[in-house]
């Protein structure tokens, strides 16, 4: 029997530091092996591995015991060590996963031995064997044994003879009960289920006879009843299909569940708890049930019911949490995972569906490719450690076979490393987003944002994610200044410490005016924005708040150019076969919803342009709340109530030109424009109603009018967006006059020349020098040459700023001001020494007031009208100080500059 150790709860608070506004998606807890109430690490240990199947694990004092289908043992790979006989069992170290001393082997005359159940005695002292054999080491016995754990020989006396196999044993302090295909023990008809003396294996009148295979027995804590499963659908003659609860001494019926479980399903495996047992349920065919049940002691009824498909093949509470072996590829059902890639471990509480953050995987593997099929705790020196067996041929993608094991403690995998990116749509703010990362064992990270370079974090966010919910987090930094450039950079940390690589560089400029057309849709309510200005696949930002990414899906073209909207802002295309963007983010829509976006397009074949669907990398089986174009340029805005209600436009759109599309649905029926004007509404208030993702550039259309050639869009798409709520015939408008409004561009330039000054080498030039110097005494000061461009037509100079990088020399920072001066005298980077230097004039430009130790970039904003003055033309600027602390920074001359010194200019509508 396998019984709960206790509570784990887990506390758990959100982290927030620096200033700015954190949107993360959970809370964390205080540092631990990994996140509660999981209780142990996704990082396999090395195990010796079998040459078969393994259906049967057991634990006596550090011992693991092992049955199955195989006929060798052999090292971890890579690990030294031979090969050597393991005869469909083995006995293993549990802390160090080796062989010991005790071998067993289980034979039979004819046929195929194999050892399918193994269970310890309440004292641990005997160890029971049941499967398919005729012998143990060359004693006789008949499908079931009884092995001493300390001398490992078969006890003699114990010698119940059952006729076929036996699949399931569970064991009290004098009885032995087992469930198989047998129909007699002992020459005494007892059909699939039986109990025996466990001393001598004498038959107890325990009677419970089923009329199809026994999977599954357990004994209720309380020693009372025993818990059946299997494939029958009667026990005792009473109508009770897969699962059943009977009296421990008689076997008569307790409980029966007729149509409580499919009858193309079937009970694999039962274990229980201080509160409740757990079912772990495989089916066959459709409308199967694969999942698992949970059901309390109390009255034995249902608690819950996780209806994942994937053919449960085992059950284990542990510390309040249910681990579970399956290859669960359905959990859509459940509000999880929808029909895609296999998982074979998961975790959930055990009062609850929901899956924790815990999810190693293995292969499918030999035999019946069902990947794990059995496991067990088993404890050395005060560590725990999660067994794991079954036919699978890889571990967390490495190669091992069939046995694997998994400890309480020693987290080592770090996260996977976040994928960053920033945005600045008004003045003094910058959105930092990034994709929340993987780690198998912690469903709560904490993230640090790191900003220009500083080793110390402007602030730290909590967020969950699981394995199938990677949702993007993001930061909003209040700090910025208007015109002056940023880097970001971020990592994560899990619960035992354990931190992934700094992310790429995000770079941004933080804005010098409202962007008009993004700062609307935002300011309008949309709770998805996906701008696709991304240069690298598979992370599509959200812009909004909702942190709603998306994922790119099979590498679409990216920064296509121009986009819909003025500015520096790109579009996204697809080719109209398998390219589309999926939404990370599980939800349902509801009956008020507007629908947005920019497309251009000169396809004949049609295709999706948005939609709601019920999968995210497969054709989605519920699909509706999508426009999409048919094959001769018409627009179709459609939701289903039973049968496709539709609207759809007069006019075609494939003309290769960019247009604007929005739909809309609320209490005043449908709505669809086109360019800013209305094309059409129809009075329907209702859709379909599943939970799904957003999609764009392509989903399922079977089945509705003038369903095109393509269901994927050949195009490109702009600017899309969803909002909770209708967007106004008013909103529609703005939104499309917004997007040719002129934007605000950005003119990053790079020094063409710069040098220093040094009052100690008066004749020396340091225009080949990777390093930059100033100081007021002794006296240091660095001359800078920009050329500037010309503003573009119809704009002006709307802010200026300078970037400069630290050095990473010790000390390379000042605690003094650092100005930035007009150079008013010639100079050369070539010629330019201390003796030469040009005359300097004012006012400051702007200044530094003070920069930190440590290799950073740092920006100050500059007098705009000055650098407007000097626009089409070379600049000169100085830094300089009248204090006695260096400053240090890299030239454009060094390898490590990143494009400093350089200004950043922002050219806007007057």
């Amino acid at each position: 029997m396998r019984r709960s150790r206790g509570l784990v709860a887990a506390a758990l608070a959100l982290s927030l530091a620096g200033t700015g506004a954190a949107v993360g998606l959970g809370l964390t807890g205080e540092a631990a092996a990994v996140t509660p109430p999981v209780a142990f690490t996704a990082d396999a240990l090395p195990t010796w591995q079998a040459n078969g199947v393994v259906w049967a694990l057991a634990e006596a004092g550090g011992q693991v015991f092992v049955g199955g289908t195989f006929s060798t043992l052999r090292p971890p790979e890579g690990a030294g060590g031979s090969e050597r006989p393991a005869v469909n069992f083995a006995a293993l170290d549990a802390a160090t996963g080796a062989p010991g001393s005790c071998e067993l082997s289980f034979t039979v005359g004819t046929g195929t031995a194999t050892v399918r159940a193994l269970v310890l005695s309440p004292d641990k002292k005997t160890l029971y064997a049941g499967g398919y054999f005729g012998a143990v080491n060359g004693t006789p016995v008949s499908s079931l044994a009884a092995v001493d754990v300390d001398t490992c020989t078969v006890k003699t006396g114990f010698r119940p003879a059952f006729a076929a196999t036996v699949r399931a044993l569970a064991v009290t302090g004098d009885t032995v009960y087992a469930g198989g295909d047998f129909l007699t023990v002992s020459g005494r008809q007892r059909e699939r289920f039986a109990a025996v003396d466990a001393t001598d294996g004498t038959v107890r009148p325990f009677t419970a006879n089923a009329d199809e295979p026994g999977r599954a027995v357990e004994v209720t804590p309380d020693g009372a009843h025993v818990l059946l499963g299997g494939d029958f659908f009667t026990v005792g003659g009473v109508n009770t299909h897969a699962l059943a609860v009977v009296d421990a001494t008689s076997g008569a019926l307790t409980k029966a569940y007729p149509g409580f479980i499919e009858t193309n399903s079937v009970v694999k495996d039962i274990a229980t708890d201080a509160t409740g047992f757990y079912t772990a349920n495989e089916g066959t065919g459709g409308g199967v049930f694969d999942g698992r049940i949970a059901l309390d002691l109390a009255g034995f009824g249902q608690r819950w019911r996780d209806t994942c498909l994937g053919a449960t093949q085992a059950v284990l509470p542990y510390q309040n949490v249910l681990y579970s072996a399956s290859h669960a590829h359905d959990c859509a059902s459940v509000g999880e995972f929808p029909d895609g890639q296999r998982h074979h471990l998961l975790a959930q509480p055990t009062t609850s569906v929901g899956k924790l953050g815990w999810a190693p995987d293995t292969n499918d593997g030999i035999a019946e490719s069902i990947g794990p099929r059995v496991m067990s705790v088993g404890a050395k020196a005060g560590v725990q450690y999660l067994w794991v067996g079954g036919e699978f041929t890889t571990v967390n993608g490495a190669a091992q076979q069939s046995l694997t094991r998994f400890a309480s403690t020693g987290d080592t995998g770090a996260p996977t490393v976040p994928l960053a990116s920033a945005v600045s749509f008004a003045p003094g703010r910058v959105q930092v987003r990034w994709r929340t990362s993987l780690d198998l064992d912690d469903g709560t990270l904490t993230y640090k944002v790191y900003r220009g370079g500083s080793a110390t974090p402007i602030a730290t966010v909590a967020a969950d994610s699981l394995f199938f919910r990677r949702p993007q987090a993001s930061w909003t930094d209040t700090t910025v200044t208007a015109g002056q450039s940023y880097t970001y950079r971020v990592t994560a940390t899990d619960a035992a410490g354990n931190t992934s690589p700094l992310s790429a560089t995000a770079s941004v400029t933080a804005a010098g005016s409202v962007d008009a057309y993004p700062n609307a849709v935002r300011s309008d309510g949309a709770q998805l924005f996906w701008r696709y200005d991304e240069s690298a696949t598979p992370f599509v930002t959200d812009s909004s708040d909702g942190n709603q990414s998306g994922v790119h899906l099979g590498a679409p073209a990216l920064r296509r150019t121009p986009g819909a909207v003025s500015g520096a802002s790109t579009a996204i295309g697809f080719n109209g076969t398998d390219t589309q963007v999926y939404g990370d983010r599980r939800q349902s829509v509801g009956n008020t919803y507007s629908i947005e976006t920019w497309f251009k397009t000169d396809t004949n074949r049609g295709g999706k342009l948005v939609g709601f669907g019920s999968n995210q990398s497969r054709t989605s089986n519920q699909y509706d709340k999508h426009v999409y174009m048919t094959n001769d340029g018409r627009l179709v805005y459609g939701v289903y109530t039973g049968a496709t209600r539709t609207i759809t436009t007069a006019a075609a759109y494939n003309d290769g030109q960019w247009h604007h599309v929005v739909a809309t649905q609320g209490a005043g029926g449908m709505a669809l424009y086109v360019d800013g004007v209305q094309k059409g509404t129809l009075n329907v208030t209702t859709n379909e109603n599943f939970t799904g993702y957003w999609h764009a550039g392509g989903d399922n259309l079977n089945g509705w009018p003038d369903r095109p050639t393509s269901d994927h869009w050949a195009g490109e798409l702009d600017e899309t967006a969803v909002y909770p709520n209708v967007l106004s015939a008013a909103q529609v408008q703005s939104h499309h006059t917004l997007a040719s409004a002129p934007a605000d561009s950005v003119v990053e330039v790079a020094a063409a020349e710069d040098t220093y000054a040094n009052a100690g080498a008066p004749g020396t030039n340091y225009g080949a020098s990777g390093s930059l110097a100033v100081r007021g005494s002794s006296f240091y000061a660095s001359y800078l040459r920009f050329n500037l461009p010309a503003a573009p037509a119809g704009t002006v100079l709307k802010s200026a700023a300078l970037g400069v990088k630290t050095s990473t020399m010790s000390g390379a920072g000042t605690a003094d001001t650092v100005s930035v001066l007009p150079v008013t005298g010639s100079w050369t980077e070539a010629g330019t020494t201390y003796a030469n230097r040009p005359a300097l004039g004012g006012p400051a430009l702007g200044s530094f007031a003070g920069i930190p130790d440590g290799s950073a970039v740092h920006t100050t904003a500059l007098d705009t009208a000055a650098v407007a003055g000097a626009l089409g033309g070379a600049y000169g600027l100085a830094l300089s100080s009248t204090g006695t602390d260096a400053l240090w920074l890299w030239s454009s001359e060094a390898q490590a500059n990143e494009g400093t010194p350089r200004l950043t200019l922002t050219f806007g509508a007057p």
